[in-house]
């Protein structure tokens, strides 16, 4: 008997489909087996589809069964199918990489002992009490009652839920969550930072502990898991004992067979794009998942992503609005400080102005909390020498080696490259080096300097490394045991902080004039989380306040930000998009090209350029990437846009098997990817 198997093929050999292969037995589709791929034995799937067998080719025989599991389901094969079709990667690459690492390991007999443990897990103790559900706002109850009737129709739409920050979108969230397990079903809760699963977590278990008692009905999925842990999290979901899942971008894959409701959290975020390896969009996924199951799909965001915008102007999705904070909060006053106001003197550091620091004072004064928020960790971004002008470059990227002064280290963020501060100038000797700019790091000192006794605590990935530390300091800004807060864009995401009441972006222009066209979006949306978290609690005695340190104070932009006017913000972008031919009104691929010498990648995606061929496609020059060179690898681009999401697919169906062969021939080039839908250009 043949059977069709997806297993990881190399790229460049080619082999995009499933394998056929000999079994002894009938074996039905989503089956997992092990199976012979040259020397090595490896994981696959069994394919749904006929197998095409020439006469006289003799097969490699299925090595191992996992008959113990059920299989995976039709819907999740269409799933992978079209995933690994769209964003041009092999179907057992993809399932390779979204299945949990851990079944790579095991035999059939280990995985039956796994599932044997699953079987022995402890029962629950006494049955929690039940929770007590918040009254819901008018807007609220509007938006659970179209969630409602989404799950009642036969070809529900995807919902786009615009709620301010602070507008109770998690509670609509835990109703629809509600509504659709009290039908049976299970529910895939998507957010987009793994520090944000835990306090998410916590709330869907406070709600649902009573009503979902049984171990292992709530889990959640995210890389942050050992992998015993995840496999655990899995098998539950695939058996369905999971009834809530909740997970970053690769939950989107998890194998939910009664899965009934997707919620998007935060959909607008770029941490949804996988950067690397099949580069998936798991909103996008999320969305067509829900469409492909005839289920409701629920995106929220204070700040929608603009693609999803539109298809909500254009009646694709049912747009549904939460207005107003919940308990009658009110949003923070927005003031523009004109960093030209400020007198002109030379070698005055303007990072945290007297305006500013008073203003801190103020609020420290009156025993609130505030937030000081800037996207650059470390002291400095790069030490420099007056002398003879040396500035601290990473040998082996085009990019400068950041100051961190705690370590007294040069650290490149780009390729992890690290020696310790030089005693003096490498070039001239001169002992005379200082840091330019500033990170959170200088930013933390230079506040507890300014504010003799106030609590300053920091947050970036560089002060949350070691397990438990992110949640630790988290805690200590909810229990009021921190004055003021000093982050990166990982403090203004999803964090309900309920006695801040100041926030502060200190050197936000940096985005206004990138040559990404997506900049002024992302920016946009990361100053209006930040100012979202100021103000939540409504018994607050004054009101609360944003400040934006700017050189533009009467850039567009922040005139939008200023009114709270994301309407207005996406109205002038669309349109400016719209005249540019930009997405979402074009579609986009890259081809990424990675060589020791730009001329290989160069010479690459130039004959990469020459093989293309379709009607309607736009084929762009090659360019170096934003960041050229990383641990002394040269990397370069070329855009290719076409007017039409087909006509992109279709030219890219015949060009990748084309891309194949041609690697093949310029061996120089270590690596090439097609990114489909990019988000950074």
């Amino acid at each position: 008997m043949t059977v069709r198997v997806a297993v990881d093929a190399p790229q460049h050999s080619g082999l995009n489909g499933p394998l056929d292969y000999a079994s002894e037995q009938a074996l039905a589709s989503g089956t997992l087996v092990r199976v012979p791929l040259g020397k090595r034995e490896l994981l696959g799937v069994v394919w749904p589809g006929e197998a095409e067998v020439a006469p006289g080719v003799a097969l490699r025989p299925v090595t191992a069964v996992f008959d113990s599991l059920a299989p995976l389901g039709a819907d999740w094969c269409r799933l992978l199918d079209f995933a690994a079709g769209y964003y041009q990667r092999s179907v057992g690459e993809l399932a390779s990489a979204v299945l949990p690492p851990q079944l790579r390991e095991l035999s059939p007999e280990q995985l039956v002992a796994r599932l044997r443990k699953l079987d022995r897990k402890a029962r629950p103790g006494a049955a929690p009490a039940e929770p007590v559900r918040p009254e819901l706002a008018a807007d609220q109850a509007v938006a659970v009652e179209r969630i409602a009737a989404q799950m009642q129709a036969a070809g529900p739409k995807p919902q786009l839920l615009f709620g301010v920050t602070g507008s109770g979108k998690t509670e609509v969230y835990l109703r629809a969550a509600e509504a659709a397990l009290a039908q049976g079903r299970q529910v895939l809760v998507l957010v987009p930072e793994i520090n944000l699963t835990p306090q998410l977590e916590a709330r869907f278990t406070e709600r649902f502990a009573a009503a979902l008692p049984e171990p292992l009905a709530i889990v959640s999925l995210h890389s942050a898991l050992t992998p015993a842990q995840r496999l655990q999290n899995w098998l539950a979901a695939h058996l369905g004992r999971a009834r809530l899942v909740l997970g970053t971008r690769l939950a989107v894959f998890a194998s939910l067979p009664e899965l009934g409701l997707i919620v998007v959290d935060e959909e607008h975020d770029p941490s949804y794009k996988q950067q690397d390896g099949a580069r998936y969009s798991a909103r996008d996924l999320a969305v067509w998942r829900a469409h492909e199951r005839r289920i409701p799909v629920v995106l929220g965001s204070a700040t929608p992503s603009l693609e999803s915008w539109q298809h909500a102007e254009s009646g694709r999705y049912e747009r549904l609005t939460l207005g107003t904070r919940i308990g009658g909060g009110a949003l923070p006053r927005v003031k523009l400080f004109d960093m030209k106001s400020l007198p002109a003197t030379p070698g005055v550091t303007t990072a945290l102005t007297a305006p500013l620091l008073a203003a801190l004072k103020e609020r420290l004064d009156r025993g609130e909390q505030s937030l000081v928020f800037l996207n650059r960790r470390g002291y400095a971004p790069v030490l420099h020498c007056g002398e003879c002008q040396w500035k601290s470059d990473c040998p082996h990227c085009s990019a400068w080696r950041v100051f961190h002064k705690r370590d007294r280290t040069l650290r490149c963020h780009h390729c992890g490259f690290t020696e310790r501060v030089p005693r003096a100038c490498p070039n001239c000797g001169n002992h005379d080096i200082a840091p330019i700019g500033r990170g959170t790091e200088r930013l933390e000192e230079q506040l507890a300097e300014a504010l003799p006794g106030a609590r300053v605590l920091r947050i970036d990935a560089d002060s949350t490394r070691r397990k438990g530390e992110l949640e630790a300091q988290l805690q200590a800004v909810h229990d009021g045991e921190v004055d003021i807060l000093v982050g990166t864009q990982m403090i203004t995401k999803g964090h309900d902080f309920r006695r801040i009441r100041f926030v502060a972006a200190v050197n936000p222009d940096g985005a206004l004039f990138s040559s990404d066209f997506r900049a002024p979006e992302r920016l946009f949306a990361l100053l209006m989380q930040a100012g979202g978290r100021a103000g939540r609690d409504a018994a607050g005695d004054t009101p609360a306040e944003m400040w934006v340190q700017t050189w533009h104070r009467d850039h567009a932009l922040y005139q939008a930000l200023a009114r709270h006017d994301y309407e207005r913000f996406a109205r002038d972008q669309l349109a400016e998009r719209r005249t540019a031919s930009l997405p979402p009104f074009s579609h986009l691929a890259l081809l990424r090209a990675e060589a020791r010498t730009a001329q290989a990648a160069q010479a690459f995606l130039e004959a990469a350029a020459s093989l293309a061929q379709g009607e309607g496609v736009l084929v762009y020059p090659p360019v170096p990437h934003a960041v050229a060179r990383v641990a002394d690898v040269e990397r370069m681009q070329m855009l290719v846009e076409a007017s039409q999401r087909a006509r992109l697919q279709a030219f890219l169906r015949g060009w990748v098997p084309q891309l194949i062969a041609l690697k093949r021939e310029h061996k120089a080039v270590l690596r090439w990817a097609v990114d489909v839908d990019p988000l950074s250009i």
